[in-house]
Order: C-alpha cells, then structure tokens, then sequence
C-alpha cells in the first residue's frame, strides 16, 4: 500500500504549500508569485527525473498521454491562479474548504470514467458527508471590503472546478509514464500558462519590487508543491483516485491548525464539526475502500 502512504504525504506537504504561499503574497501579486513558484516546482520535478533515471524514457511517451498530460498542467495552471487569488483576497480557512470540494467532483468523476464502483456504496455516503463538511467550513468572510468579501468565493470554485478536472486528466495522461517525468511535464505546462497570465496583464512590473522575505516564502511553497505532486501522482498512477483524492484533500487539516498559530485564524465550533465530517468521511474511504 505504499500509494497510501504516499497519498498521506501529498496531503501534508499540500497543506504545508497553502500556509508558505499566504505568508509569500502578502505584497506580492498573487499571479506573480504562482509563476515564481513553478519555476521552483519545474526544478524540483526534474531534478527527481534524473534522481530515479526516468529521463530515457521521454521518448517512448504516446501522443495519448503527452495530450492528457498537457491538458492536466492547464487545468492545474488554471486552478493555482483560481487558488491563490483566493488566497491572497480570503482568509485560508475559508479559502481552503472550497478548493477542496474538488475532492466530490474528482470521486464521481473517477467512478464514471475509470468504473471505480468497488465499495460504491461507502464512497457515494462518505463523498455526501464530505460535501455537508465542506458547507459547513463556508463561513462568510467578516471584512469592510465587500466586494473582496464575494470575489474570493468566485475564484475559490473555480480552483476546485479546474483541480478536480486536473485529477481525472492526469490519471490519463501518466497511465504508461513514469509518475516523476509526467509531472515534470505537466508542470512545464503549468509554468508556460503562469508567465502568460503575467505578462498579458502587465504584471512583469513588479518584479523590480519583489519583497526578498516574501521571496523566500514563494520559494518554500514551490518545493512543498513540488514533494507534493510528486507524491500525489505517484499515488494517483499506482492507487485508487476515488481514495487519493480525499486523502490528498485533508491537507485542510495541516491549513486549519498552521492558521491558526501563524494567522491567527479561528475556526468557529460550526465550523470545527465540519472538519470532523471530513476527516470522518476521508477515513472510511481510505480504511475501506482501498
């Protein structure tokens, strides 16, 4: 069951990144940080490509997969500026939950795409109890910015949107490539987007003003994603996505309690049940459904 375990690290290093990358976009524009970051993902990825001696076998990757694999690092590209525009204009621990409501999509998505009716039954319940988690952590957000305070939500769904898309693609696309070189791929998907995104609204700019201790934290969130997604798709290629997915998802876990000692974030007792919900409802599926 190493897949498990690996799913496990995914979720820790995943809620690692979430705290890093709020400390690193305080000033910094949040487009700009998220194109900084995967250039420290990118290098991170291929240096494991080399590491485990997977390079060689770039050339045997199928027009299949290379598709799918691309069309995985647009999804994710899509979903990380989503994300932490949400982050930089939301508080995490209300951030945070909407992005991994992804996890409900990814599940019935894997069931009807990959036919994992194992325990159909145990998934469909525990994915409903998740969802019910979920709305409960959705706390409107107490700011004198109004407009902020709608606009965070908006960019928030569209990241689960994109991430639940990204997981089904990528299971595709990394189904006859070792998991390493599929992400260091994809990756450099994700980064053509991110630099796209900068320069289409100008934002090259703010390069020159770049806080240096914001750089170190955007930095350190790059090499937590990056030990992330190399464990999520190696767990994603040799396990079970309707398992992975959630696990993967209660990196919310790791968000919640560094909030609260770094931000100071507070989870109200609604709240806090609806944390138990899913960490109940992500256990039951990886005790039984794997």
């Amino acid at each position: 069951m190493t897949w498990l375990f690996m799913a496990i690290l995914s979720a820790v290093f995943a809620g690692l990144t979430s705290i890093l990358a709020k400390c690193g976009i305080k000033k910094t524009d949040s487009d700009v940080a998220t194109a900084l970051r995967t250039i420290v993902v990118l290098i991170f990825s291929w240096i494991m490509v080399f590491v485990v001696g997977s390079f060689n076998t770039i050339s045997q990757i199928g027009t299949k997969s290379l598709i799918f694999l691309c069309l995985s690092g647009l999804a994710t590209g899509a979903s990380w500026i989503c994300y932490f525009k949400a982050l930089a204009i939301g508080d995490v621990n209300k951030v945070v939950p909407i992005d991994k409501s992804s996890t409900i999509l990814t599940v019935l998505l894997a069931i009807i795409c990959f036919g994992e009716t194992e325990n159909l039954w145990i998934k469909l319940v525990s994915t409903l109890v998740l969802a019910v988690g979920i709305f409960l952590m959705i706390e409107k957000k107490q700011s004198d910015k109004e407009e902020k305070g709608k606009s965070w939500m908006l960019f928030a769904v569209l990241s689960a949107v994109f991430a639940a898309l990204t997981s089904v693609l990528a299971k595709i696309g990394i189904s006859d490539v070792e998991s390493n070189l599929g992400t260091a791929i994809r990756t450099g998907v994700v980064l053509i987007m991110a630099w796209i995104v900068v320069f289409a609204q100008g934002k090259q700019k703010n390069l020159k003003s770049l806080d240096k201790k914001e750089l170190l934290f955007i930095g350190l969130s790059g090499v937590a994603t990056g030990a992330s997604w190399l464990c999520y798709y190696y767990a994603i290629q040799k396990g079970i996505v309707s398992v992975v997915v959630p696990i993967d998802k209660m990196s919310i876990l790791i968000a919640v309690i560094f909030s609260y000692f770094v931000f100071k974030e507070k989870l109200s007792f609604k709240a806090f049940v609806g944390l138990l919900l899913m960490l109940g409802s992500t256990l039951a599926m990886a005790l039984w459904c794997r």
